[in-house]
């Protein structure tokens, strides 16, 4: 290594981690783009017809469609990238996603498709993530030194961000276009995706683990469980995005509380994204390296007092700076949240611990937009971001509480306990 090198770019010398990056970020972008538009295309569909709690319920019922398959198959998809080669499980993950942007690009030409066949595409959709979480997750720490994990997984963390900021801009300005043309654009890049990981020659095929499918299963929810700061920090993240998951409701807000269209629903779901990256970009340079806990915990509680923002908020720029705040917030959870199961877990088990976070982040993210809708559909889409913002901040006094040893945790190198 170049001693001389800036310590923050040196991760990209590798080629293979360079290909990996490039591909994770137009993956990302194509989920992105998607998101938004399948978003706001249900919920105009649904207006039609239907009165502003119908179509945040509705919204909502996306999210449980693609969380169904991820929580009924996750622990198998985690045995599945412990015993296989990663790069060909990821491979065949984005050549179904491929499929099923296409198939939303072609029923998107009718005005007014059926629901039936949307909730089928993201069930099917939510199937392909499931083994691609854990697959992903489990290779990316194989394309480079154990030394320069930190590091890498921070450009991950700025690669994600950084295409969640590009990818609602361009999906709301497609979508105000067209939805088929914007489903069309997310085929694409899912194909780029697979593309640029074709060249990789590192071998991600993983140690042969002894024993069945079950035992291996067993064995990684035992390790995730016995770790508590683990276990504390996923299950923190868990609990705040699932009552405090407000960028659900953005289609309604943007159309019937801020009256921005899909333009500024576009800008809307950048927000976050853009406070991310700049957390993201600081990161990569300056990993934190001491009282990971309290950063966690104090980064929560930042989360849940945006949202609380965001809710009462009646005006457009408010709004995107308290939702900026919110993903700058989350960011540095989620590099704490990666650092510790990365670091911490030996190579042969990754796939498995993977999955397991895979499921409670996908509860927290889908759940937690079925969870937001059905909230928004009893007491309103304002109220509900309200109640998810005073969520997460209980939650933060209840985890501090209940895990100590998160709390007291240190270095990101050697957690404690």
């Amino acid at each position: 290594m170049d001693s001389s090198a800036s310590p923050s770019t040196n991760v990209f010398r590798h080629k293979d981690f360079a290909l990996f990056w490039g591909a994770r970020f137009a993956g990302n972008l194509a989920v992105q783009a998607q998101s938004v538009t399948i978003g706001w295309q249900v919920y105009a569909v649904a207006r039609q017809s239907r009165s502003v709690e119908e179509g945040a319920f509705l919204v909502g019922m996306v999210g449980l469609a693609q969380f169904v398959p991820l929580f009924a198959l996750t622990l198998s998809a985690g045995e599945t990238a412990d015993r296989h080669t990663r790069r060909s499980i990821i491979l065949i993950c984005l050549v179904a996603e491929v499929i099923c942007s296409a198939l939303l690009a072609v029923l998107a030409l009718h005005p007014t498709p059926s629901f039936t066949p949307i909730f089928a595409i993201a069930v099917v959709f939510g199937a392909a993530r499931a083994f691609l979480a854990p697959a992903s997750g489990a290779m990316g720490p194989m394309l480079v030194p154990k030394a320069e994990l930190p590091r890498s997984i921070a450009w991950g963390s700025l690669s994600w961000q950084g295409s969640s900021i590009v990818g609602p801009a361009v999906g709301g300005a497609l979508c105000a276009v067209s939805p088929a043309l914007s489903y069309a654009v997310s085929a694409g890049l899912f194909a780029a995706c697979a593309l640029a990981l074709i060249p990789i020659r590192t071998n991600t095929r993983p140690e042969r683990q002894p024993g069945s499918r079950l035992e291996l299963i067993k064995e990684g929810l035992a390790y995730f469980w016995s770790n508590k700061i683990v276990f504390g920090a996923v299950s923190l993240d868990l609990a705040a995005v699932l009552l405090g998951g407000a960028t659900a409701l953005l289609p309604v807000f943007a159309k019937d509380v801020l009256h921005v269209g899909p333009e500024g629903f576009g800008i809307l779901r950048t927000a976050p994204a853009v406070g991310a990256v700049a957390v993201g970009i600081y990161l990569s340079r300056r990993p934190i390296e001491r009282r990971a806990g309290i950063w966690m915990f104090a980064s929560v509680a930042v989360f849940g007092l945006a949202t609380l923002g965001f809710a009462v908020s009646k005006t457009m720029w408010i709004s995107v700076v308290m939702l900026a705040i919110l993903g700058a917030g989350d960011m540095f959870s989620v590099f704490v949240r990666q650092s510790l199961i990365q670091i911490v877990t030996p190579d042969p088990m990754r796939g498995r611990v993977s999955a397991v976070a895979t499921l409670f982040v996908g509860a927290s993210n889908e759940l937690g937009e079925f969870e937001t809708g059905v909230i928004a559909r009893v007491i309103g889409p304002v109220a509900a971001a309200v109640f998810g913002g005073v969520g997460a901040l209980a939650v933060t006094g209840l985890w501090a509480w209940m895990f100590p040893s998160l709390r007291k945790a240190d270095s990101l190198h050697k957690p404690e306990g």
